[in-house]
């Protein structure tokens, strides 16, 4: 207390008078002299603004807080402006690669003279009818039946989603388009308008051959000398296919679904989209991969040990359909009552072997005969080496011959390491 009365105290009232002012984050408070009383003054961080100057404190808050109000407005113009540059941007590419395929489709169109007939979306929405009268659908897309302004029935293909570069669509359209075959379904017509593509069919008005072979309640029942009938000409077909083109067209996907009859029970093989097309004289060809449908595929598209990718892979694949249409059974069968009918293939050849009846219905001798025929020529074409194959010349040549000239062959393998006991083996006249 010595000391204070000494030196001296400063007492100031302030502190208390300003309490009673707003004077803001960056404003302070000072006595106006002039008017006796406390004021309020903003300081000034910048040296061009009016105004009483920011201590060293003051002005880092106040950067501090610019700073951030910099960085809010930074954001929200990356928000307000960069996500619809990022849309836009999206879109550009993906239209960019959807028209390198639309152009890819019409490139092809305009280089090959097609018989086709190229109408437009509006005609075949109109043949069409609006699309109303739905006769299928699958992965490719729905097929709707329709009407041509000459009158005839057509069934309309519309394309689902492109892949790759349209190739599902050219393969069609290549193959198909440029052939005319009895047991081939002929392409009438086709559509390309941006993202719209369609195909147009001659109508079959009796579907597909699975509907009668796999059905259920026997409503729809074919007699065996009609399926015979129907067998060797889808072996024509596929004969056809492989031997009577300019180009060797390999389907892949050969199988009862794809397989149309029309009025007169007549086959046609419909559905070209795995289809690939090479020179006659390619005997092996190169696929990046597997191609087809799970249980009608053939080995060699996953063993590749056993031989290389062929024409023989229709082969297979008509084996095992002509197997399916003998028996009236399919070739998968997950709930079978034994185990050996799991491999329906060696089910079918112990039948065969122990000569006994597949079906339980009562048939003639003459259709036990028939059905025989048809599994041994199915078992010759799906043995596991390609090579041990028949042509599908050779095919049609067994199914129309007599049963005596036909040799029984080896029982089928499930895998390449089966075969090697009988290596040495070569069966007699397959090719």
């Amino acid at each position: 207390m010595h000391r204070a009365l000494v030196y001296g105290f400063e007492i100031s009232w302030m502190r208390f008078a300003c309490e009673e002012e707003d004077c803001g984050d960056h404003g302070s408070c000072y006595f106006d002299f002039d008017k006796q009383k406390p004021r309020c003054v903003v300081c000034s961080a910048f040296p061009w603004e009016k105004g009483k100057k920011c201590g060293i404190l003051e002005q880092l808050q106040m950067a501090a807080e610019f700073t951030s109000d910099i960085v809010l407005i930074s954001w929200a113009c990356k928000f307000l402006f960069g996500v619809p540059l990022i849309i836009a941007f999206v879109i550009y590419k993906w239209r960019k690669r959807h028209l390198s395929m639309y152009e890819s489709i019409e490139n092809y169109l305009e280089q090959n003279n097609l018989m086709p007939i190229r109408y437009s979306y509006k005609e075949i929405k109109k043949m069409g009818g609006g699309f109303k009268d739905k006769l299928g659908e699958g992965g490719y897309g729905h097929v709707f039946k329709g009407k041509l302004r000459s009158g005839p029935s057509v069934a309309t293909k519309i394309l689902g989603k492109l892949k790759g570069n349209g190739q599902d669509f050219i393969n069609e359209v290549a193959t198909i388009g440029r052939i005319h075959h009895q047991n081939v379904v002929q392409l009438i017509g086709f559509c390309v308008e941006g993202s719209k593509r369609a195909l147009l069919y001659e109508f079959m008005p009796n579907g597909s051959l699975d509907k009668f072979i796999f059905s259920k309640d026997g409503s729809k029942h074919l007699s065996y000398d009609k399926i015979y009938n129907i067998s060797i000409g889808v072996a024509r077909g596929i004969s056809y296919l492989h031997h009577g083109c300019e180009m060797q067209i390999l389907h892949f996907d050969i199988k009862p679904h794809n397989i149309l009859l029309d009025e007169n029970f007549i086959p046609k093989i419909s559905d070209f989209g795995l289809a690939k097309l090479y020179p006659i004289d390619n005997s092996i060809v190169t696929m990046t991969g597997v191609r087809g449908t799970i249980g009608y595929m053939a080995p060699e598209l996953f063993y590749k040990n056993i031989g290389g990718i062929s024409y023989k892979a229709d082969v297979y694949s008509f084996g095992m359909l002509l197997m399916e249409m003998a028996s009236k059974m399919k070739n998968l069968n997950p709930y079978a009552e034994r185990s050996s009918q799991l491999y329906y293939p060696f089910w079918i050849y112990n039948h065969l072997v122990e000569e006994k009846d597949i079906e339980t219905e009562d048939v003639t001798e003459e259709e036990k005969k028939i059905t025989k025929k048809m599994i041994i020529v199915a078992l010759w074409c799906i043995q596991l080496k390609p090579n041990d194959r028949p042509s599908m010349n050779k095919v049609v040549e067994m199914l129309e011959g007599d049963i005596e000239n036909l040799e029984i062959p080896p029982k089928p393998t499930l895998y390449p390491h089966e075969t090697t006991i009988r290596d040495q083996r070569t069966p007699n006249n397959i090719e």
